[in-house]
């Protein structure tokens, strides 16, 4: 049995401040605050210790490395948890590896360093060009250091840069979320995540609203954006992901894939599969304990770093499937969707039909494929295919 693809992801918790709308397991620390770095490398460690089993020899494809605000740490610290990576892992030789990182905790040092560890990507959380929108969103940068941290990180190696950035902000208009677009898009990133603003349950937005921009703004927004992206060589694969050809982000792949992922770090998350007596592939998702002081104490703890953990029910996998798989712009093969759900497309063939009625999902036999409108109302398509 083939099993999927591996990747991992490591969990770094801390931020200087906690943004209001972010639902991340992150916990600001506030400028200058000293981490405990040698007590999480070494809790990091054992994590992936004790997870080894699960990767089963297979080859890890790539590294992301998210928070939290990553770039707090040294690259000390990522030099000495990559040596440990490759010491446990079989760590492919073109591994794409990802640091997300905060404009305003690094400098060209850092960058240095962090490339020197094994680093080749990084992911810079921009949200805005603007100074009246970045303190909306509680940023801790300005424009200037955001420029200032492309320069810094194309100097210093890196020829593979995502941007970060948000739309329908807080009074935002057509007008000022294309500028941000064009600034970002004047700095020439390989990759930009441009994703609308959303009220998370448990954020400080969610309990306090600000007021964003009309629908009508909103829809003006995405359509005038993607033509924008698109015209500068920008393609859109995934719902909130456009790149330059060949510059795909292959961990968000693999996830919307349905591959399979390693999680260490407080609060990461996993998913493995495994053939089970029968030569059945078995799907658990695993979670680690989620603050970051009860982690660091679970290293001694004889249950290890384990929050929980759950398998995925023959019944839950068209739905788990479908709500990463259609996130993809070109859609998966009807062949996929048999592989992971053990359904043959021809149980779909109702909803398929009713789905491209109401102009959710493109009528093509051999592609399970949402349409642009599919992709906006994903929700509404994901319930009419996975509801038995």
């Amino acid at each position: 049995m083939t099993l999927p693809p591996l990747a991992l992801y490591i969990h770094v918790p801390w931020c200087v401040r906690k943004c209001p709308y972010c639902d991340f397991n992150s916990h600001g620390v506030g400028r200058g605050a000293e981490l405990p770095e040698q007590a999480y490398l070494e809790a990091l460690i054992a994590d992936l210790d004790d997870d080894l089993p699960l990767a089963q020899s297979r080859p890890v494809r790539s590294v992301f490395i998210g928070g939290g605000t990553p770039s707090l740490m040294s690259p000390a610290f990522y030099h000495h948890l990559f040596a440990a990576l490759r010491a446990r892992l079989s760590l492919a030789k073109d591994a794409e590896i990802t640091l997300e990182a905060n404009p305003g905790t690094v400098e060209q040092g850092r960058f240095e360093g962090y490339r020197r560890a094994g680093i080749n990507r990084l992911s810079l959380g921009v949200q805005s060009f603007q100074a009246e929108q970045l303190q909306a969103l509680g940023r801790i940068h300005g424009a200037d250091e955001a420029y200032r941290a492309v320069s810094s990180a194309r100097e210093a190696g890196f020829d593979n840069i995502n941007i970060d950035l948000m739309h329908g902000l807080p009074g935002q208009n057509l007008e000022s979320a294309l500028a941000d677009l064009d600034a970002a898009l004047a700095l020439s990133p390989e990759h930009l995540s441009w994703y609308q603003l959303t009220l998370e349950p448990n954020t400080e937005f969610h309990s306090h609203p600000p007021e964003l921009p009309e629908d009508d703004i909103l829809w003006d927004i995405q359509d005038a954006g993607e033509a924008r992206l698109a015209r500068a060589g920008l393609r859109r694969y995934e719902i909130s992901a456009y790149a330059r050809p060949g510059r795909e982000s292959r961990h968000n792949l693999n996830y919307w894939g349905f591959g399979d992922y390693l999680g260490i770090g407080a609060g990461a998350h996993g998913k493995v599969s495994w053939p089970d007596e029968a030569g059945r592939l078995r799907i658990e998702r695993r979670w680690k304990s989620r603050q970051p002081e009860a982690y660091l104490r679970r290293r001694n703890d004889p249950q290890g770093f384990i929050g929980g953990q759950a398998d995925v029910d023959d019944d839950e996998l068209p739905l788990e499937f479908a709500m990463n798989a259609l996130r993809l712009v070109d859609g998966v093969p009807f062949a996929q969707w048999q592989a992971h759900t053990g359904r043959h497309p021809a149980l779909l063939e109702k909803r398929l039909v009713e789905a491209q009625q109401k102009g959710l999902l493109v009528d093509d036999a051999q592609q399970l494929k949402a349409t642009p409108q599919g992709l906006l109302f994903l929700n509404e398509l994901l319930a009419m295919l996975s509801n038995d």
